[in-house]
């Protein structure tokens, strides 16, 4: 780890009391004040006026995981004013693999240069994706109302099937937009218990089935595969995503989910076989609202990024690897391990 004096930006230092133990001269400059030896809760505040991290988050118990993400917080000033920056954390850890002290690194929040979409352009794109959902629930169902005794008994079904899909798609969206929210604040909570990868994943490719009718994706876990401990919800979310998208972007007569143990980690590949990636787009694709300009974009740009943050939730990484004119895969990886470090005393 680099000293804090050779960091491009402010930085300090908060011990496992989340004491303030040391500074960069960048930091002190920032905050108008000798920061060493104060409390963290003192100097950095929600815009809710809540302390941005109330204790360690509980994904801090796990090894594997590395960072606390960016957020908006408010930096107080000694004349009792604030000023908005850019934190993120980076723990230290012990050989046992507790937390020590962690580096945090403040920003400021600038008005000019990278576009950050806001508030209203985010609920725009969201709501946005929601119409054409919606749309067709509205259809069918008025359809259905009108004219139930003319309409086949065949048609029902297939009419309600259609509903049940768009409403499952709605909810997915519904639940992508809170996640912006919680990601950022870091106040995603997971509802964690055991879960079965293989039949998981065997379910969500039974519902993506329903919606392309082509999909033809190849499940292959290795045997014994092991349970993880991890909100199933936000798990079968990430490989919702990453299964669609192979079948939306590449082809869906392809597709493989393929389940590996490595160490303590479980990893889920998913391959697809289409024209790939170019290599400038490849490290930019889990950026927020990035949709590669190749034929018409679809959907909000939000899937990506959002699976990366849960996954990094749960202590795992998501990573991507493309070659153009064969295809992508899109991995991550959860620890097996993570109820005996959260449960450890």
């Amino acid at each position: 780890m680099p000293d804090l004096a050779d960091l491009p930006s402010a930085a300090i230092v908060v011990d496992a009391q989340r004491r303030i133990v040391e500074a960069n001269a960048d930091a002190t400059a920032l905050a108008r004040r000798d920061l060493v030896g104060l409390g963290l809760d003192d100097v950095l505040a929600a815009d809710d006026d809540d302390p941005p991290w109330e204790g360690w988050h509980p994904s801090a118990r796990l090894r594997s995981v590395r960072g606390v993400p960016e957020r908006t917080v408010r930096l107080r000033l000694p004349d009792g004013h604030s000023v908005p920056v850019l934190a993120a954390g980076r723990y230290r850890r012990d050989a046992a693999g507790a937390v020590e002290s962690v580096v945090i690194e403040l920003r400021p929040v600038r008005p000019r240069g990278r576009h950050v979409p806001s508030g209203i352009e985010i609920v725009s794109t969201v709501s946005h994706e929601l119409r054409s959902p919606l749309t067709s629930v509205k259809g069918y169902t008025s359809l259905l109302l009108n004219r139930w005794d003319r309409v086949a008994d065949d048609q029902k079904k297939m009419m309600l099937q259609q509903v049940h899909h768009d409403a499952d798609r709605v909810t997915r969206l519904v639940t992508e937009l809170l996640d912006i929210s919680r990601l950022e604040t870091g106040r995603l909570h997971l509802r964690r218990q055991l879960v079965d990868l293989v039949a998981l994943a065997t379910t969500v490719v039974d519902k993506l089935a329903i919606e392309y009718e082509g999909l033809a994706c190849a499940l292959d876990f290795e045997a014994d595969f092991p349970k993880v401990y991890a909100d199933p919800d936000k798990v079968e979310q990430v490989l919702t995503n990453l299964v669609e998208n192979a079948a939306k972007y590449a082809s869906p007569e392809d597709v493989r989910v393929v389940g590996r143990v490595e160490g303590d980690f479980a990893t889920i590949a998913v391959h697809d076989r289409g024209e790939g990636i170019p290599a400038a787009d490849l490290p930019r694709v889990f950026t927020k609202f990035f949709r590669r300009d190749h034929g018409k974009p679809t959907g909000s740009g939000l899937g990506l990024w959002i699976s990366r943050g849960l996954v990094e939730a749960h202590g795992g990484r998501l990573t991507a690897e493309s070659e153009e004119g064969v295809g992508s895969t899109f991995r991550f990886t959860l620890p097996t391990d993570a109820f005996e470090q959260l449960h450890e005393s």
